[in-house]
């Protein structure tokens, strides 16, 4: 049986312009191009946990506004079941990406910030693109919580102490209120380490891509990572897979249209590329 999950989370609609490079602080730069994705952390994880196979609910709110049926595009395209809150206007991603595939990201949240408390159970991945009261309702309510500690913030211990994993970059890892049991540090194109009790446990390096877009990479290999774990592989493999499944969304365009699938996965796996 494929495993379940279910994911807390955020929704978006991105408004993604691509441009050579990215504009200096005043700077108008008018060699872009735009399209518009479905995205939002917790939309992102739970679309790409259903392409790589498990089945998937999702818990976040958007707004009965024009663009929410857009932001839910991706969700219903992969057939996450959805339980969902009406807030104000759905919440809204401006995001430049440069010809290296680097991005600047800024989030207007709205109804991601209403969600409010939540009764997940089971299974249960969590990022921080909703409210604390929602990230804690989320992490009493699991019987396997997850946490996904990105956008860096302050958050309360409580929540760290109740995650059977962390997922962090650099920057996230020094805003956590106290170190995880167990933590996958994300490295960029050094990889990720998976650390427990302070001692490196497991270790995966980035496969080489050319790099297009990294604005999902990040949701990619979480979500890896958690469906792996949760598929009992042990831990080498599953910090393997979630280095590749980041690798790929990193070298497509999109947020939720560059998250690969289980078999895309397993094909870099078999060439060796990671």
């Amino acid at each position: 049986m494929p495993p379940e999950l279910v994911v807390v989370g955020s929704v978006n609609l991105d408004l993604v312009a691509r441009c050579a490079r990215l504009p200096r602080v005043g700077e108008t730069l008018t060699d872009a191009t735009f399209a518009r994705h479905p995205g939002g952390k917790g939309a992102n994880q739970a679309v790409a946990a259903a392409r790589l196979g498990a089945r998937v609910g999702f818990v976040g709110a958007v707004g009965e506004d024009a663009f929410a049926e857009e932001a839910l595009a991706g969700l219903r395209e992969a057939e996450v079941d959805l339980r969902l809150a009406c807030g104000e206007a759905t919440g809204v991603a401006v995001i430049l990406v440069d010809a290296e595939g680097e991005n600047v990201i800024v989030v207007a949240p709205g109804a991601n910030a209403q969600v409010g408390r939540v009764k997940a159970g089971g299974n249960v991945l969590c990022q921080l693109e909703v409210a604390d009261e929602t990230v804690v309702s989320a992490a009493e309510s699991a019987e396997r919580f997850f946490l996904n500690a990105a956008p860096a913030r302050a958050i309360p211990a409580e929540v760290v102490q109740a995650a059977e994993l962390v997922v962090v970059n650099r920057y996230e890892l020094d805003a956590l209120p106290e170190t995880p049991r167990l933590l996958a540090l994300t490295l960029g194109a050094g990889g990720a380490v998976l650390i427990e009790g302070g001692e490196e446990v497991a270790r995966a390096a980035a496969p080489q891509v050319d790099a297009v877009d990294g604005t999902a990479a990040g949701d990619a290999f979480t979500a890896c990572l958690v469906v792996s774990l949760l598929e009992e592989r042990d831990r080498e493999e599953a910090l393997r897979r979630a280095c590749a499944a980041g690798a790929i969304a990193a070298s497509r365009p999109g947020a939720q249209p560059s998250l690969p699938t289980a078999d895309e996965v397993d094909g870099m796996l078999r060439q060796g590329i990671a």
